[in-house]
C-alpha cells in the first residue's frame, strides 16, 4: 500500500490525513484552518502524501508551501490541479470542479477569493492570514 493509499483510506470523516513512510496523522477543523495550523506550528510534513476532503487553490498552495509529494482531494477545483501540476506535484481526485463555494452556497469560497491572481506561496500564506483575520474580526464585532 502507498502512502497516498494510506492517506486516503485513513481520511474517513477527518479533514486531511497525511501519510509518509507509513506512518500517518490526521487533522479536524473546518477550511484551511487545520493546514494554517501546521504551517504556523512548524510541523515537517515534507515528502508525506496528504489527502483532503476539499482541496482549492489555498489548500494546494499551502500543501505546495509544506513540500508535500502528493495530493488527492475528494473534491479538487480545476485552479487547485493547475498550481499543483505547474509546480510538478502530482494530484489526483474524486471530483474535478469548477470553484469551491462558500459555506453559504451562494458565492466563491473567500480563501480562494484571497489567493486569487496569486503564484508566489509566501504571498498567498499572507494573503491567507490577513483574510482569516478578517473574518474572525467580522464574526466578534
Amino acid at each position: 500500500m502507498t502512502d497516498l493509499d494510506t492517506a486516503k483510506e485513513k481520511l474517513g470523516s477527518h479533514s486531511v490525513c497525511f501519510c509518509k513512510n507509513g506512518e500517518y496523522f490526521t487533522c479536524d477543523g473546518r477550511g484551511i484552518s487545520p493546514l494554517m495550523k501546521l504551517v504556523e506550528d512548524g510541523r515537517d510534513v515534507s515528502g508525506s502524501a496528504v489527502a483532503d476532503i476539499i482541496v482549492g487553490k489555498a489548500a494546494a498552495m499551502l500543501f505546495v508551501k509544506m513540500g508535500v509529494a502528493e495530493v488527492y482531494g475528494r473534491v479538487m477545483s480545476k485552479s487547485a490541479a493547475k498550481f499543483l501540476e505547474k509546480n510538478a506535484v502530482p494530484l489526483s481526485y474524486g471530483t474535478l470542479t469548477e470553484k469551491i463555494i462558500n459555506r453559504g452556497g451562494d458565492g466563491i469560497c473567500p480563501m480562494e477569493q484571497a489567493v486569487t491572481g496569486i503564484d508566489d506561496v509566501d504571498e498567498a500564506y499572507q494573503a491567507l492570514k490577513t483574510r482569516l483575520s478578517e473574518l474572525k474580526y467580522s464574526k466578534n464585532k
